[in-house]
């Protein structure tokens, strides 16, 4: 005789499942984890959810995620306004400032152009990059996007809109395997990369 599901759990474990990479019983034990604990947790991590999509914003300059606009590094008058190291998602901005090595700003692109998945140009903050070199305090570009056919692409686009302005446009070196994207290289590995960046 099948017992009838407790309607609360299945719809928790059902918006468990939404999430990237979480399959039935993976959501099923985060379901149970959340019962088993204090009613304060389970609170304290629905105001979580919450406050990421009620605060976070992207930064009117560089795109990247914030609470505050400009963002932290944006209005940081140590870092380099020199340098911009353009990279494809926000998440990229947080790795390479793990290395500790990046002086400049960023420039999020928020993706890469796609054609066969209908993204152009236009669809990303390409413009705005441009504008931001048009005024005149830009001397290096950083092209940190993935070293994928789409990002190599994105890269070449964005290398022929510079060709009127005087930038010196560079990329870390491929010690990035070819298809790999910045997220999941190692610390070691992205270092090496920064340190022997490349003209474009």
């Amino acid at each position: 005789m099948n017992s009838e599901p407790i309607e609360s759990l299945a719809r928790l474990k059902e918006a468990f499942q939404k999430l990237p990479g979480i399959g039935p019983r993976s959501a099923e034990r985060l379901a149970f984890h959340v019962l088993r604990e204090k009613r304060d947790y389970a609170a304290s991590l629905a105001q979580a959810l919450l406050d990421v999509k009620d605060k976070i914003i992207h930064c009117g300059v560089c795109y990247n995620l914030t609470e505050s606009d400009p963002c932290p590094i944006c209005a940081n008058p140590h870092r380099d306004r020199n340098e911009i190291w353009i990279v494809e998602q926000p998440k990229d901005v947080i790795v390479l400032e793990s290395t500790g090595l990046v002086r400049g700003t960023y420039h999020v692109l928020m993706g890469h152009i796609a054609p066969l998945e209908g993204i152009e140009p236009e669809d990303l903050t390409i413009d705005a990059l441009i504008e931001r070199i048009r005024r005149g305090e830009v001397r290096e570009v950083v092209m940190a996007l993935n070293p994928t056919l789409d990002g190599d692409g994105t890269a070449l686009h964005i290398r022929s809109l510079l060709s009127d302005y005087d930038v010196t446009v560079t990329r870390p070196a491929r010690g990035l395997a070819v298809g790999s994207q910045i997220e999941y290289a190692s610390l070691s590995m992205l270092e090496s990369a920064i340190r022997g960046r490349t003209p474009l």
